[in-house]
């Protein structure tokens, strides 16, 4: 099993409820999660414990796809949100597992993500700056303002 794990912060503008509800929505997922470059599509979301989720994202230049899933291990509404993954691709074995958490503070929301279990063929550093990416594109989601 790896121990391959990134750690994320980051304290955003907006509300937890907005915040958590981007990490449990289909449509906000393929907006924000798929790293720059990438397109991302679900196929299924059953935000519930014990629901499943299954995705993938593609390369846009390459046309290459790789898909995952996974199941909610825990939600508490606005606070954490708990899931596994795995990979489809034989090459890339084994369950990650994701913890985002969520804490209102005066100025916004503090979340804090935390990966784990990423295999072994995925370079960490990559990772970590897929995440920073797709976490930019949180932030332009959730704390944009329009009325």
């Amino acid at each position: 099993m790896s121990t391959n794990t990134v750690r994320l912060h980051r304290v955003i503008r907006s509300t937890p409820e907005r915040i958590y509800r981007a990490f449990l929505d289909a449509d906000a997922l393929t907006k924000w999660l798929p790293p720059n470059g990438f397109i991302g599509k679900v196929y299924e979301l059953d935000a519930k414990v014990g629901g499943a989720y299954r995705m993938s994202f593609t390369n846009f230049t390459t046309g290459d796809s790789h898909a995952f899933g996974g199941e909610y291990l825990e939600l508490v509404p606005n606070e954490r949100i708990r899931y596994t993954g795995r990979f489809e691709d034989p090459n890339l074995p084994g369950v990650m597992r994701t913890t985002a958490s969520l804490r209102a503070v005066f100025c916004g929301t503090e979340l804090n993500v935390v990966q784990e279990g990423i295999p072994e063929a995925i370079p960490v550093e990559g990772c970590y700056l897929g995440w920073q990416e797709s976490l930019r594109l949180l932030v332009s989601l959730v704390e944009a303002e329009i009325r």
